[in-house]
């Protein structure tokens, strides 16, 4: 095992890996605190904006639909270009369009139109990219790992900048300086970050169409319509839920990441659908209570950590094998997008109609449907990597079983010998004690 995991920590260090997590990490916490602006300004449709709620859903619907897609487009355009170029003209994009945040200030209903969608394409276009880059920097076997690292420093990133008590133009120059650092990593070992070209991409519909990438993709698809169609907690968050969450989410992230790379991708997807199943039976029969409420915070929030990890992160990279993943990861991470938008366009409006419903009748069902394709899934963790670790920690076991047997046999047998001394030394004090006796009756 420590063998393992100081392979894990040199592959982690290397400069190209750690540059790659560095460029990932940022980028992630870059668009999640966009959107925090993004959401703060204008709302979810429903809650009090200076937006109409047909306004609301128009501005939300260009942003998600050019994010996705400009990512579609940068996935298929990702093997045409220079791509170390492509990364560079991309960050200095999202350099100058954080310094544009300011511009929200103004309610105006075109110029933030036109604002949400630059933020949108000057993050989708670049990001399939990144990723892949990211994937093929890491081995397969430490992919999960470094996936749930990534996601724990973007976890810390984002709340760091959502809790600052910024101003649009404090909040626009700050994250101009965030990825600026991004930009300047990136040309210091960019010559460093070039690797062998892969073979010829496959195309969307040859993507689509790969068994092993749909037995993940719908019931990645149906998670995320579970996720706001099926609200799992029929209340509105408070501060202490979200807390709960949060933290499990984290806790969960660096965790499915190590599990990911041990006993495989397909146990943990289970265990994340069942530990959704949880969450909506924890309030599904009867009316909900403080308790239930917790309860369910608490399994959701795990659910997300194991899922966000293997869904975002590491899956497509697996599934596209020898081929490179920009369009795997294009289209594999399209409906946590897509999910995002039904949250802020109707989310209010699901969870006020279906406050009364059974929601564990139909979480129940849509998350039974979920699971079902998983089981014909291919593990996407090499079976040599799985049976590799599984002797080597038999053998750590083995070892270290027989070091603690070996060590309680010196312990007796230092034992038998200080018995046999302290028995050896009485006997001699004995001796002593007859002469001195037979001395004593001898002469007095």
């Amino acid at each position: 095992m420590l063998k393992s995991q100081y392979q894990w920590a040199s592959s982690f260090g290397s400069k190209i890996a750690a540059t790659n997590v560095i460029l990932v990490a940022n980028a992630l916490v870059w668009y999640a605190s966009i959107l925090v602006v993004l959401e703060n300004n204008l709302g979810m449709v429903g809650a009090k904006s200076w937006l109409d709620q047909s306004s609301q859903v128009a501005v939300w619907s260009l942003h998600f639909a050019l994010l996705i897609f400009s990512a579609l487009v940068g996935a298929k355009i990702a093997r045409r270009i220079d791509r170390m170029k492509f990364l560079t003209i991309w960050m200095a994009l999202n350099v100058i369009s954080s310094l544009t945040i300011f511009g929200l200030g103004y309610t105006n209903f075109i110029v933030t139109a036109a604002l949400v969608s630059f933020y949108a394409v000057s993050f989708g276009l670049g990001m399939p990219i990144c990723m892949s880059l990211f994937s093929e920097s890491v081995p397969v076997e430490n992919r999960g790992r470094t996936s749930g690292i990534i996601m724990l420093i973007s976890g810390i990133g984002i709340l760091a900048f959502a809790d600052a008590p910024l101003n649009f133009f404090d909040i626009g120059i700050a994250l101009s300086i965030w990825r600026l650092c991004s930009l300047v990593i990136f040309l210091a070992v960019r010559p460093s970050l070039k690797v062998e070209p892969k073979k010829a991409p496959a195309s969307f519909k040859n993507v689509l169409g790969q068994r092993s990438f749909l037995a993940y993709y719908i019931p990645w698809v149906l998670f995320s319509c579970v996720n706001f169609l099926v609200p799992l907690t029929p209340t509105q968050p408070t501060h202490a839920t979200l807390l709960i969450q949060t933290i499990f989410l984290a806790v969960f992230s660096v965790v499915g990441g190590f599990l990911l790379d041990s006993v495989g991708r397909k146990r943990i997807a289970i265990s994340g659908f069942i530990m959704l199943g949880l969450a909506a039976a924890a309030n599904g029969f009867g009316q909900p209570t403080p308790l239930s409420i917790y309860f369910s915070s608490i399994f959701e929030g795990a659910a997300w950590g194991l899922l966000l990890v293997l869904f975002i992160l590491t899956l497509w990279s697996d599934l596209s094998g020898y081929l490179p993943s920009e369009k795997y990861y294009a289209v594999g991470v399209a409906p946590f997008f897509a999910s995002m938008l039904i949250g802020v366009t109707f989310g209010n409006w699901i969870i006020l109609k279906l406050s009364n419903t059974p929601l564990f009748t139909f979480a129940a069902f849509f998350l039974f449907v979920a699971v079902l394709p998983l089981f014909y899934a291919t593990e996407t963790l090499p079976e040599v990597v799985i049976r590799g670790r599984d002797i080597q920690s038999y053998t750590e076991k083995a070892i270290k079983k027989a070091q603690e047997e070996t060590k309680k046999g010196l312990t007796k047998s230092e034992t038998k010998k200080t018995k046999d001394n302290d028995e050896g030394k009485k006997d001699d004090e004995g001796d002593k004690y007859e002469e001195a006796r037979k001395l004593a009756e001898k002469y007095y």
